[in-house]
């Protein structure tokens, strides 16, 4: 029997709706939803294009949208003066960084500069310490939409092994983090992983978030089991052509697998979503959080 899809896409739809409602009725209130964004010009436009599309989907919701954007070679003591001038504006409320930043600047560095009250992306460190802590669902917003993903068929989370191959800040630790606060089983390895394939073989709920195309072979998918893609990677096609990949061999896991998302069409809508949801959460309640 083929999976069921997880349709990252129709989700994020829903989420949309809601976003647009919650947005209008801020401006019938006069307090428009904004989203103010530093983008560093480089050689590579594809930050470019992504901050264009953002722009027109934040019009689309009735959330404001301004990019702020510096010279290409520009350093952090420039970049740093533009995110203390958006911190200190009482008019600014949701503050985030466009990648990639210059090779010669330190982009931890800069994002923990963000006031963590203005992070929407939830990659601050005291958001993250506060996910860590149960004090607050500003989580990354990979972490938090690969959870509603998960969340959204219906599956019970308690108690399931849940096995996430990748453990970088933002996206595999926050990830693990939040299941084990849904009182998951959770295992939290990488590519390295010694008998990973036995690891993966024994979760209810395969993870990859690792940035390996093909990682995952459907011989190491539990019969059943849910998968949520998070990988994301730009191979070669069949054609020559560039493509988007997950970390899962798609096509022989979709056989084994009970639930799969799709790569393109699962996390990244979703993502997308949980953005603009906290846009507008930081908005109405002046930083108090999320409310997903």
């Amino acid at each position: 029997m083929a999976a069921k899809i997880i349709d990252g896409r129709a989700l994020a739809e829903a989420f949309r709706s809601a976003t647009a409602e919650r947005a209008a009725a801020l401006r019938a209130a006069g307090n428009p939803a904004k989203l103010d964004a530093i983008l560093v010009e480089s050689g590579d436009n594809g930050a470019r294009v992504y901050a264009e599309n953002q722009h027109k989907t934040c019009e689309k919701l009735g959330i404001r949208y301004e990019l702020h954007t510096l010279a290409m070679g520009s350093d952090e003591s420039a970049i740093a003066a533009k995110i203390h001038e958006l911190n200190m504006d009482p008019s600014v409320h949701a503050i985030m960084m466009h990648m990639p930043l210059p090779d010669e600047v330190d982009a931890y560095r800069m994002q923990s500069m963000i006031d963590p009250d203005k992070d929407v992306e939830g990659v601050h460190p005291a958001n993250i310490g506060n996910v860590v802590y149960g004090r607050s669902m500003r989580a990354p917003c990979t972490a938090l939409a690969t959870l509603k993903l998960i969340e959204s068929t219906g599956e019970d989370i308690k108690g399931k092994r849940c096995v996430v191959v990748g453990a970088s800040a933002v996206v595999g630790r926050p990830i693990a983090v939040l299941l084990m606060q849904r009182e998951a089983t959770v295992v939290s390895c990488n590519k390295l992983t010694w008998g990973l394939d036995r690891l993966c073989r024994s979760a209810d709920i395969l993870i990859p978030a690792a940035g390996v195309a093909g990682l995952i072979t459907p011989d190491m998918i539990k019969p059943g089991a849910l998968v949520v893609d998070v990988g994301v990677n730009r191979v070669k096609g069949a054609d020559g052509k560039s493509v988007t990949v997950g970390d899962v061999c798609s096509e022989g896991a979709a056989k084994v697998a009970g639930w799969m998302s799709p790569v393109p069409g699962g996390v990244g809508p979703m993502t997308v979503a949980v953005l603009l949801h906290n846009v507008v959460d930081l908005a109405q309640n002046s930083g108090a959080g999320c409310n997903l």
